[in-house]
């Protein structure tokens, strides 16, 4: 289900469109080997028409990619906050929202400060961010979860879908690897997010690595790019 009265058909062509696009940056397409966009975006139905919430979008590689699909009938809100900004600072200085997508809205905001109009997004894009909201340290606040996604939760449309993406823990790992791998185990998501109302939908592999051991950092050069990741789905009942 889509969300928009158009055929899976039309939806996949736009897909293959915004990652085959001849304006989309170089250092986005180097990116795609890794990162799978477009079995991502169709696992995720995003659609032309649709509106997205990016949370956390740091440098925007899939908030112009869903840009791209939703097209001039839809829209993305684009979201980082401050402490984001620093590390993202070279893809925004390429990116230029206003005049390569128009459709896209940025907006800063502190997750605690955030407030999302009621039922507005077809679709939440949460991509490596999960594991942020357990981590704090100088220069980046502790997050309020629950409020977060509660606002998540109000905001999306009934049917509505959320994608999280993020870099894999061991099994049975508290949540301590949050602050410390900068890795989040996989069932630390599903019960933060079911007990905030979501249904877990359906995940994909696409994005796993056996050769990754889940122990080192995710910004450890020798996994940087290439940790296991989990892809999960969930949708708002």
């Amino acid at each position: 289900m889509s969300g928009i009265n158009s055929s899976y058909a039309e939806d996949a062509s736009a897909i293959r469109a915004a990652v085959d696009s001849q304006d989309r940056l170089p250092r986005d397409k180097a990116r795609d080997g890794n990162r799978h966009p477009e079995a991502i975006l169709n696992f995720f139905e995003v659609a032309p028409g649709q509106r997205v919430l990016d949370l956390f979008s740091g440098g925007g590689y899939y908030s112009e990619l869903l840009a791209r699909v939703v097209g001039e009938q839809g829209s993305v809100l684009v979201h980082n906050n401050q402490a984001y900004l620093p590390f993202a600072k070279e893809d925004l200085a390429e990116r230029h929202y206003q005049e390569r997508l128009p459709n896209a809205e940025v907006i800063i905001s502190e997750a605690d400060e955030l407030q999302l109009p009621a039922a507005s997004f077809d679709r939440i894009f949460f991509i490596l961010g999960f594991h942020d909201t357990y981590y704090h340290e100088p220069g980046w606040p502790a997050i309020d979860r629950e409020r977060l996604l509660q606002q998540m939760f109000t905001s999306l449309k009934p049917g509505g879908t959320v994608a999280i993406i993020d870099h894999d823990a061991a099994l049975e790992s508290d949540i301590n690897t949050a602050h410390e791998l900068h890795r989040l185990a996989k069932r630390h998501v599903v019960d933060a997010m079911e007990a905030a109302g979501f249904k877990l939908q359906g995940s994909l592999a696409v994005l796993e690595n056996p050769e990754d051991k889940l122990t080192l950092s995710a910004f450890d050069e020798a996994v940087r790019g290439k940790t296991s990741r989990y892809v999960l789905k969930f949708v708002k009942p």
